[in-house]
């Protein structure tokens, strides 16, 4: 958000909103915006809700939408999105349907993990692979097929979509090095995150062996430390474009 360099935006939207709590923070940089926090989970749009924006009335909103095939209603100044893209396929096609959206001066402002080459997610494809009984796979072909899709690219393929069109253009990666705590650190980590849709396509059964050959696996890549800690280091794509 700090690299954003547009002063007085005046729609932003935060795709992919959850909660809301990003939302309101870009409503509290940006005082005369109005600001829309969009997600595809009525629950989350919910409890958004409930929490009470805390602005001037109006001025913070919640909508519900699908990222795959979703525009806005309003021409937007910002686009902003936290941790939501590694959800949506096809980055070919969403990238520039909504850098193209964006008039001469809007901002593109994107934060997406880059878990795909990591040793944890590689260890979770593998036991989806040759986890189960004798070596054999866990879950149907649909699974592992859907699970081995890569959706968030380098930071090349977003430079060489941007570029052409964009008066200003900022990409980086940053890894963060996380010091967790307890048994199981890393599995309780990717359990919220890039473990879900594995956990959700299995069955009761092959879900409760599926996770204790994958516990075992993930506990000897990243072990804990004489202190109690498992570091787990994670890398992170960020863009910031505006449009010529």
């Amino acid at each position: 958000m700090g690299r954003i360099p547009l002063e007085n935006p005046r729609v932003i939207y935060d795709l992919g909103c959850g909660s809301g709590n990003v939302t309101r923070l870009l409503a509290d940089r940006w005082h005369d915006a109005n600001v829309i926090g969009m997600d595809n989970s009525p629950e989350m749009l919910a409890q958004a809700a409930a929490s009470g924006d805390g602005m001037v009335p109006g001025r913070v909103r919640w909508e519900e939408g699908d990222l795959a095939g979703w525009r806005p209603a309003q021409t937007p100044s910002v686009f902003f999105s936290n941790a939501v893209i590694q959800w949506v396929p096809d980055h070919h096609e969403l990238v520039p349907r909504l850098w193209n959206t964006l008039p001469p001066g809007g901002c593109l402002a994107i934060q997406a993990p880059l878990s795909w080459d990591m040793r944890s997610h590689q260890i979770m494809r593998e036991t989806l692979a040759n986890g189960g009984a004798g070596g054999q796979p866990v879950g149907s072909a649909e699974l592992r097929s859907a699970v081995g899709n890569r959706w968030v690219q380098d930071p090349d393929f977003y430079y060489d979509l941007l570029a052409p069109e964009a008066g200003h253009l900022d990409v980086w990666t940053t890894e963060y090095q996380h010091v967790l705590t307890g048994d199981d650190a890393v599995l309780e980590w990717v359990t919220g995150t890039g473990l879900r849709p594995i956990l959700n396509g299995l069955e009761d059964g092959e879900r409760e062996s599926y996770l204790e050959e994958y516990r075992s696996r993930l506990n000897l890549e990243y072990p804990k430390r004489p202190d109690g800690v498992t570091l787990y280091p994670f890398r992170r794509l960020f863009f910031v474009a505006v449009r010529r």
